[in-house]
């Protein structure tokens, strides 16, 4: 019989989905006027309602923004949203209203957003390279040190047992699938890497007992949070132990009850102005 389909397109490693980001904001209101008014995402309106933590719906993702000094993820985030003219017209409008406080640029295949802290938000838009996502978390792209994308591959292939490949595409980089299509990028630069702050990712893992049996071996367990989750900050080098790179990773089992947990997402082109029945979501 003909081979007409390449089958290990559709092979997925043992992290099934990357859920959210967190990162502190020192200021609800202004993170509200960036998150929500301008990327144009939705607070979720069940969990986390009060004035000391928010957390923000993105498709089947979250931002989490405790309150509390800034945190600075060290690279860029990438994400997808549905309408590039309509993101930009919000951007406009907030970077007016607050006075620079907030900033974006425009290029040929994204939009970068840099809110009042730091963190830098690369906008990508609903095409066949983002896999069908039309809303959601696409990929974190941290900055690290010359020389630590192969030990950081091996890491993850061998403690977190998923696909992770190394390639020179604009500059030596890990390349570690983190889901459907989405993925943590580790890039290589020669420029100084800013101190880690604390902030963290959050991943669902299929084979959750495998990738904690290594990781508690190792002591680099960092918090054991309960029956299905635990915590891990750094990645090194399996041989000689060294650290490659500091980011906590929240790791939750498949039988964590927030899994698949449906997250409501507005439609930021409602207005009261230009209503139109049913198309709220």
């Amino acid at each position: 019989m003909e081979r007409r389909f390449d089958r290990s397109v559709e092979d997925l490693g043992n992290i099934g989905a990357f859920e959210h980001v967190n990162v502190t904001v020192p200021d609800q209101r202004l993170a509200t006027l960036f998150y929500v008014d301008s990327l144009g995402l939705t607070r979720d309106p069940y969990l986390k309602t009060g004035l000391d933590n928010m957390w923000v719906n993105i498709g089947r993702n979250q931002f989490h923004l405790p309150t509390n000094k800034p945190q600075v993820v060290r690279g860029v985030i990438g994400i997808v949203v549905p309408d590039r003219t309509a993101l930009v017209k919000r951007l406009e409008r907030l970077h007016k209203s607050e006075g620079g406080r907030f900033d974006f640029r425009e290029f040929d295949n994204y939009v970068d957003a840099t809110c009042p802290w730091g963190n830098r938000i690369r906008c990508h838009f609903p095409e066949s390279r983002n896999g069908g996502m039309t809303l959601g978390l696409k990929y974190l792209e941290f900055t690290v040190p010359i020389g630590t994308a192969d030990g950081i591959a091996r890491f993850y292939r061998q403690v977190m047992r998923t696909p992770a490949s190394v390639s020179d595409d604009r500059g030596r980089h890990a390349h570690v699938p983190v889901g459907i299509g989405q993925y943590f990028n580790f890039r290589e630069t020669a420029d100084p890497i800013p101190e880690y702050d604390g902030h963290h990712v959050q991943v669902y893992v299929a084979d959750f007992s495998g990738p904690y049996r290594e990781l508690l071996g190792k002591g680099l367990i960092s918090e054991e949070s309960d029956q299905h989750q635990y915590r891990f900050e750094d990645l090194v080098d399996l041989e000689t132990g060294a650290p490659l790179f500091t980011i906590e990773h929240e790791v939750r089992s498949m039988r964590h009850p927030m899994f698949m947990r449906p997250l409501v997402n507005r439609n930021p082109a409602q207005d009261n102005r230009n209503y139109q029945p049913g198309h709220d979501a």
